[in-house]
Protein backbone atom coordinates (compact mmCIF):
# COMPACT_ATOMS: atom_id res chain seq x y z
CA UNK A 1 0.00 0.00 0.00
CA UNK A 2 3.13 2.26 0.00
CA UNK A 3 4.00 4.95 -2.73
CA UNK A 4 5.61 2.34 -4.54
CA UNK A 5 3.97 -0.69 -3.24
CA UNK A 6 2.12 -3.47 -5.67
CA UNK A 7 -1.17 -1.11 -5.47
CA UNK A 8 0.32 1.88 -6.21
CA UNK A 9 1.66 0.29 -9.26
CA UNK A 10 -1.44 -1.24 -10.23
CA UNK A 11 -3.05 2.51 -10.48
CA UNK A 12 -0.83 3.55 -12.37
CA UNK A 13 -0.76 1.08 -14.97
CA UNK A 14 -5.10 1.76 -15.45
CA UNK A 15 -3.71 4.87 -18.22
CA UNK A 16 -2.77 2.08 -20.48
CA UNK A 17 -6.46 0.36 -20.68
CA UNK A 18 -8.54 1.00 -23.01
CA UNK A 19 -11.24 3.42 -21.80
CA UNK A 20 -14.38 1.29 -21.86
CA UNK A 21 -12.28 -0.71 -19.33
CA UNK A 22 -11.02 1.50 -16.86
CA UNK A 23 -14.42 2.09 -14.75
CA UNK A 24 -14.55 -1.83 -13.58
CA UNK A 25 -10.67 -1.57 -13.32
CA UNK A 26 -10.96 1.39 -10.72
CA UNK A 27 -13.57 0.00 -9.11
CA UNK A 28 -12.38 -3.24 -8.72
CA UNK A 29 -8.65 -1.22 -7.51
CA UNK A 30 -10.50 0.43 -4.81
CA UNK A 31 -12.19 -2.32 -3.55
CA UNK A 32 -8.95 -3.86 -2.63
CA UNK A 33 -7.26 -0.71 -1.22
CA UNK A 34 -10.21 -0.66 0.92
CA UNK A 35 -9.74 -4.56 2.25
CA UNK A 36 -6.65 -3.38 2.89
CA UNK A 37 -6.82 -0.36 4.72
CA UNK A 38 -9.59 -2.14 6.89
CA UNK A 39 -7.10 -4.95 7.65
CA UNK A 40 -4.42 -2.69 8.06
CA UNK A 41 -6.53 -0.41 11.03
CA UNK A 42 -8.01 -3.74 12.77
CA UNK A 43 -4.42 -5.03 13.07
CA UNK A 44 -2.85 -1.99 14.51
CA UNK A 45 -6.17 -1.34 16.63
CA UNK A 46 -4.92 -5.24 18.01
CA UNK A 47 -1.52 -4.44 18.57
CA UNK A 48 -2.47 -0.93 20.45
CA UNK A 49 -4.88 -2.64 22.42
CA UNK A 50 -2.07 -5.39 23.40
CA UNK A 51 0.09 -2.91 24.40
CA UNK A 52 -1.68 -1.54 26.59
CA UNK A 53 -2.94 -4.58 28.17
CA UNK A 54 0.77 -5.58 28.78
CA UNK A 55 1.29 -1.96 30.36
CA UNK A 56 -1.73 -1.50 32.75
CA UNK A 57 -0.19 -5.37 34.23
CA UNK A 58 3.11 -4.48 34.36
CA UNK A 59 2.33 -1.10 36.57
CA UNK A 60 -0.93 -2.15 38.42
CA UNK A 61 -0.86 -1.66 42.02
CA UNK A 62 -2.18 -3.97 44.64
CA UNK A 63 -4.43 -1.59 46.55
CA UNK A 64 -4.12 -4.37 49.59
CA UNK A 65 -0.45 -3.64 50.66
CA UNK A 66 0.72 -1.03 53.18
CA UNK A 67 1.63 1.75 52.01
CA UNK A 68 5.13 3.61 51.97
CA UNK A 69 6.02 5.26 55.39
CA UNK A 70 6.72 8.78 55.09
CA UNK A 71 8.43 10.88 57.49
CA UNK A 72 5.81 13.24 59.06
CA UNK A 73 7.35 16.48 60.54
CA UNK A 74 7.32 17.35 64.36
CA UNK A 75 7.80 20.01 66.78
CA UNK A 76 11.10 20.80 68.11
CA UNK A 77 12.20 20.02 71.45
CA UNK A 78 12.97 23.74 72.22
CA UNK A 79 9.13 24.13 70.83
CA UNK A 80 8.54 21.64 72.70
CA UNK A 81 9.28 22.85 76.22
CA UNK A 82 8.33 26.52 75.64
CA UNK A 83 4.67 25.15 74.33
CA UNK A 84 4.54 23.21 77.83
CA UNK A 85 6.16 26.48 79.88
CA UNK A 86 4.03 28.77 78.47
CA UNK A 87 0.66 26.68 78.70
CA UNK A 88 1.39 26.28 82.68
CA UNK A 89 1.78 29.79 83.02
CA UNK A 90 -0.77 30.93 81.04
CA UNK A 91 -3.32 28.48 83.73
CA UNK A 92 -1.68 31.42 86.24
CA UNK A 93 -3.04 33.92 84.12
CA UNK A 94 0.48 34.80 82.51
CA UNK A 95 0.29 36.58 79.32
CA UNK A 96 2.66 36.23 76.29
CA UNK A 97 5.26 39.68 75.71
CA UNK A 98 7.70 40.12 72.91
CA UNK A 99 10.36 42.48 72.39
CA UNK A 100 13.70 43.39 70.06
CA UNK A 101 16.32 41.55 69.74
CA UNK A 102 18.69 44.29 69.14
CA UNK A 103 17.95 46.00 72.57
CA UNK A 104 19.09 49.24 74.08
CA UNK A 105 21.44 49.25 76.70
CA UNK A 106 18.72 51.15 79.48
CA UNK A 107 16.75 48.29 78.83
CA UNK A 108 19.36 45.45 78.79
CA UNK A 109 21.17 46.65 82.01
CA UNK A 110 20.65 50.07 83.64
CA UNK A 111 16.81 49.57 84.46
CA UNK A 112 17.86 46.15 85.92
CA UNK A 113 20.18 47.55 88.37
CA UNK A 114 23.17 46.65 86.43
CA UNK A 115 25.84 49.41 86.34
CA UNK A 116 28.28 49.99 83.78
CA UNK A 117 30.98 48.37 85.73
CA UNK A 118 29.08 45.27 86.54
CA UNK A 119 31.19 42.44 85.41
CA UNK A 120 27.79 41.06 83.09
CA UNK A 121 28.84 44.00 80.58
CA UNK A 122 32.26 42.54 79.90
CA UNK A 123 32.31 42.03 76.34
CA UNK A 124 33.39 37.58 77.04
CA UNK A 125 29.23 38.12 77.87
CA UNK A 126 27.80 40.51 75.45
CA UNK A 127 27.91 40.98 72.16
CA UNK A 128 28.00 44.87 71.40
CA UNK A 129 26.29 46.20 67.67
CA UNK A 130 27.49 50.10 69.22
CA UNK A 131 28.16 52.13 72.49
CA UNK A 132 24.50 51.88 73.45
CA UNK A 133 22.93 48.43 71.92
CA UNK A 134 23.20 44.90 72.18
CA UNK A 135 21.94 41.38 71.01
CA UNK A 136 19.85 41.04 74.23
CA UNK A 137 21.49 38.75 77.12
CA UNK A 138 18.38 37.54 78.61
CA UNK A 139 14.27 38.11 78.41
CA UNK A 140 14.21 40.68 81.04
CA UNK A 141 14.26 43.90 78.83
CA UNK A 142 10.50 42.65 77.96
CA UNK A 143 9.88 42.73 81.42
CA UNK A 144 10.63 46.50 81.52
CA UNK A 145 8.84 47.10 78.78
CA UNK A 146 6.14 45.41 80.20
CA UNK A 147 5.72 47.33 82.85
CA UNK A 148 6.63 50.99 81.44
CA UNK A 149 3.66 50.48 79.26
CA UNK A 150 1.32 48.48 81.56
CA UNK A 151 0.38 49.66 84.79
CA UNK A 152 0.01 46.97 87.66
CA UNK A 153 -1.19 44.85 88.49
CA UNK A 154 0.57 42.16 85.99
CA UNK A 155 1.68 39.16 85.01
CA UNK A 156 3.58 38.54 82.13
CA UNK A 157 5.97 35.68 80.77
CA UNK A 158 8.98 36.64 78.13
CA UNK A 159 9.91 33.36 76.27
CA UNK A 160 12.46 34.09 73.39
CA UNK A 161 15.71 33.71 71.99
CA UNK A 162 19.32 35.36 73.64
CA UNK A 163 22.44 36.19 72.69
CA UNK A 164 25.68 35.36 75.11
CA UNK A 165 29.31 34.73 73.88
CA UNK A 166 29.82 31.58 74.84
CA UNK A 167 29.76 28.37 73.59
CA UNK A 168 30.77 24.38 74.56
CA UNK A 169 28.60 21.07 75.01
CA UNK A 170 26.23 22.99 77.48
CA UNK A 171 26.72 26.27 76.18
CA UNK A 172 25.52 28.05 73.27
CA UNK A 173 26.00 31.86 71.46
CA UNK A 174 22.44 31.57 71.03
CA UNK A 175 19.70 30.37 72.72
CA UNK A 176 15.99 30.61 74.11
CA UNK A 177 15.18 31.58 77.37
CA UNK A 178 11.39 31.92 79.38
CA UNK A 179 11.27 34.50 82.34
CA UNK A 180 7.92 35.17 84.25
CA UNK A 181 7.33 38.81 86.08
CA UNK A 182 4.12 39.37 88.69
CA UNK A 183 3.82 42.58 89.97
CA UNK A 184 1.05 43.36 92.79
CA UNK A 185 0.24 44.31 96.04
CA UNK A 186 1.69 42.05 98.95
CA UNK A 187 3.72 39.54 96.87
CA UNK A 188 6.01 37.59 98.61
CA UNK A 189 8.77 35.00 98.25
CA UNK A 190 5.48 32.51 99.30
CA UNK A 191 4.19 33.59 96.21
CA UNK A 192 7.22 32.89 93.55
CA UNK A 193 8.16 29.70 95.16
CA UNK A 194 4.76 28.31 94.66
CA UNK A 195 4.72 29.52 91.12
CA UNK A 196 7.79 27.84 90.01
CA UNK A 197 7.08 24.52 92.21
CA UNK A 198 3.50 24.59 89.83
CA UNK A 199 5.75 24.88 87.01
CA UNK A 200 8.46 22.67 87.18
CA UNK A 201 6.04 19.88 88.22
CA UNK A 202 4.02 20.34 84.71
CA UNK A 203 7.29 20.39 83.11
CA UNK A 204 8.78 17.38 84.95
CA UNK A 205 5.96 15.32 86.49
CA UNK A 206 4.13 15.84 90.49
CA UNK A 207 6.78 13.69 91.99
CA UNK A 208 9.57 16.35 90.87
CA UNK A 209 10.65 17.93 94.54
CA UNK A 210 12.20 22.17 94.24
CA UNK A 211 14.47 23.50 96.41
CA UNK A 212 15.64 27.23 96.74
CA UNK A 213 19.12 28.34 97.47
CA UNK A 214 20.33 32.18 98.08
CA UNK A 215 22.24 34.02 95.57
CA UNK A 216 22.63 37.04 94.30
CA UNK A 217 20.68 39.15 91.27
CA UNK A 218 20.98 42.95 90.29
CA UNK A 219 17.66 43.15 90.04
CA UNK A 220 15.98 41.23 92.70
CA UNK A 221 16.33 41.27 96.49
CA UNK A 222 16.08 38.95 97.73
CA UNK A 223 17.42 36.60 95.20
CA UNK A 224 17.69 33.01 94.89
CA UNK A 225 18.66 29.85 93.01
CA UNK A 226 16.51 27.05 92.67
CA UNK A 227 16.47 23.21 91.74
CA UNK A 228 14.67 20.33 91.24
CA UNK A 229 15.24 16.79 91.89
CA UNK A 230 16.71 15.48 88.92
CA UNK A 231 13.87 13.30 86.62
CA UNK A 232 16.59 10.94 84.93
CA UNK A 233 17.14 9.10 88.68
CA UNK A 234 14.16 10.44 90.83
CA UNK A 235 17.27 12.14 92.62
CA UNK A 236 19.23 9.00 93.54
CA UNK A 237 22.32 10.19 91.77
CA UNK A 238 23.11 9.88 87.93
CA UNK A 239 25.90 11.35 85.55
CA UNK A 240 23.10 14.01 84.49
CA UNK A 241 23.04 15.39 88.10
CA UNK A 242 26.40 14.72 88.63
CA UNK A 243 25.34 12.05 91.84
CA UNK A 244 24.01 14.97 93.03
CA UNK A 245 20.35 13.86 93.16
CA UNK A 246 19.36 18.14 92.03
CA UNK A 247 20.12 20.11 88.76
CA UNK A 248 19.97 23.24 88.91
CA UNK A 249 17.33 24.99 87.01
CA UNK A 250 17.43 29.03 87.03
CA UNK A 251 17.50 32.08 89.13
CA UNK A 252 14.48 34.24 90.81
CA UNK A 253 13.98 36.91 93.23
CA UNK A 254 11.74 39.30 94.59
CA UNK A 255 11.92 42.46 92.14
CA UNK A 256 14.27 44.96 93.49
CA UNK A 257 12.52 48.40 94.23
CA UNK A 258 14.87 50.15 91.99
CA UNK A 259 13.97 48.24 89.42
CA UNK A 260 10.46 49.05 90.03
CA UNK A 261 11.20 53.12 90.21
CA UNK A 262 13.13 52.96 86.87
CA UNK A 263 9.64 52.04 85.54
CA UNK A 264 8.00 54.76 87.38
CA UNK A 265 6.41 52.00 89.96
CA UNK A 266 5.87 53.37 93.64
CA UNK A 267 7.80 49.97 95.42
CA UNK A 268 5.71 51.09 98.80
CA UNK A 269 2.21 50.34 97.21
CA UNK A 270 3.52 47.54 94.55
CA UNK A 271 6.04 44.32 94.43
CA UNK A 272 6.77 41.95 92.20
CA UNK A 273 8.70 39.04 91.60
CA UNK A 274 10.23 37.30 89.19
CA UNK A 275 12.42 34.43 87.23
CA UNK A 276 13.99 32.68 84.55
CA UNK A 277 15.21 29.91 83.39
CA UNK A 278 16.89 28.81 80.28
CA UNK A 279 15.14 26.33 77.65
CA UNK A 280 17.63 24.12 76.34
CA UNK A 281 18.51 23.35 79.43
CA UNK A 282 15.43 22.23 80.63
CA UNK A 283 14.91 20.43 77.02
CA UNK A 284 18.47 18.57 77.70
CA UNK A 285 16.65 17.46 81.13
CA UNK A 286 13.65 16.57 80.24
CA UNK A 287 15.29 14.25 77.40
CA UNK A 288 18.38 13.44 78.78
CA UNK A 289 19.86 15.09 76.02
CA UNK A 290 23.60 15.16 76.63
CA UNK A 291 25.15 18.08 73.98
CA UNK A 292 23.21 21.57 73.35
CA UNK A 293 24.80 21.39 70.28
CA UNK A 294 22.22 19.24 68.84
CA UNK A 295 19.35 21.67 68.77
CA UNK A 296 20.42 23.46 66.01
CA UNK A 297 22.18 21.03 63.74
CA UNK A 298 19.22 20.18 62.03
CA UNK A 299 19.97 16.18 62.22
CA UNK A 300 16.76 14.17 61.09
CA UNK A 301 17.95 11.52 63.26
CA UNK A 302 18.13 13.65 66.11
CA UNK A 303 14.43 15.42 65.28
CA UNK A 304 12.81 11.64 64.94
CA UNK A 305 12.87 11.19 68.00
CA UNK A 306 10.46 13.60 69.30
CA UNK A 307 7.42 13.00 67.07
CA UNK A 308 4.54 12.77 68.92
Amino acid sequence: MGKNGPLSEAMKAMATLPKEEKPAFGKKANEVKKTFEEAYQARESALSQKELNEKLQQEKVDVSLPGVSLFSGSRHPVSLVIRESTAALNRLGFAVRTGPHIEEDWYNFEALNIPPDHPSRDMQDTFYVDDSHVLRTHTSPIQIRSMITSKPPLRVMAPGPVFRSDSDVTHSPNFHQIEGLLVDRKVSMAHLKATITFVLKELFGSKVEVRFRPSFFPFTEPSAEFDCSCPMCSGKGCRTCKQTGWIEIGGCGLVNPKVLEACKIDSNEWQGFAFGFGIERMAMIKYGIGDIRLFNENDLRFLRQFQK
